[in-house]
């Protein structure tokens, strides 16, 4: 299966704009094959928008979903974007994966990563929720979750393949560390393919770090960003070709209780 991964620069508050850009870039993803795209985290609000993301929340049926819906149809591909997500008077930093015909998936994001997204948002629950795609396991964690190992592990425990994390990595001393290799260690500790989908360029609340890559079971790079630019990435998401890794490293076959 072959993904796309979007590494924006999104307009913050501007819903309209943000959604265009993920349509130029489901167009392009479509024409080179792509059965998936995904965006990064509160794509379609911009991650750095500020209080105005709250007004701008909305509910997993709303207009934004609606429109993202829209776009996979019209590009025949599934999509994976963040949203801010509106449930009764609580907002949630979330992401919708949709499809031309399928019921959203909608996953809250846990762990919530500073002042800032503590002022806006409520964490989400637990969630080992996957979603069946082209014959693969999907899981989903946003930015700081996949920081913590337990996250990813309880996915790979639940069956998932592909492990897929929209992101707003900032720009700071450790960012290179955490993308290329915290995320890597994640992917490989558990046997596993993780997306990391980054902003670029920056607001005027956060500068990020970009960064985007798919990586493989092995640890390896499938697709890479060394830039915060805009820019489209493929990978191609193949598990027989990782069987020789897992037979290695059978870490959760050999995992004891604790």
């Amino acid at each position: 299966m072959r993904i796309a991964i979007l590494q924006m620069i999104a307009v913050p508050g501007d819903v309209a704009a943000n959604l265009r850009q993920i349509e130029a870039a489901a167009e392009k993803a479509a024409a080179g094959g792509a059965a998936l795209l995904i965006t990064p985290e509160l794509a379609t609000t911009g991650y750095g928008a500020g209080d105005v993301i709250r007004d701008l929340a909305e509910t997993a049926e709303g207009p934004q979903v609606q429109a993202l819906t829209a776009i996979a149809r019209k590009h025949g591909l599934a999509l994976v974007a963040g949203f801010a997500e509106r449930d009764g008077e609580e907002v949630f930093n979330s992401l919708v994966m949709v499809e031309a015909s399928e019921t959203p998936s909608i996953y809250r994001k846990t762990h919530l990563y500073g002042d800032y997204e503590r002022a806006l948002f409520t964490p989400g629950e637990a969630d080992s929720a996957l979603r069946a795609f082209k014959g693969l396991k999907l899981g989903f964690l946003i930015c700081y979750d996949v920081e913590f190992p337990e996250n990813v592990r309880r996915l790979a425990r639940a069956g998932a393949d592909v492990v897929l994390v929209p992101t707003a990595l900032p720009e700071g001393s450790f960012a290179r560390f955490i993308a290329t290799r915290v995320v890597p260690v994640r992917a490989f500790e558990n046997q596993v393919f993780v997306v990391y989908a980054d902003h670029g360029g920056g607001d005027a609340n956060f500068s990020y770090a970009g960064l985007s890559r798919a990586i493989g079971p092995d640890g390896q790079s499938l697709a890479a960003s060394d830039t915060d630019t805009a820019e489209l990435l493929f990978a191609d998401i193949d598990p027989g070709a990782f069987d020789e890794s897992r037979r290695a490293n059978t870490y959760l076959a050999d995992l004891r209780p604790l």
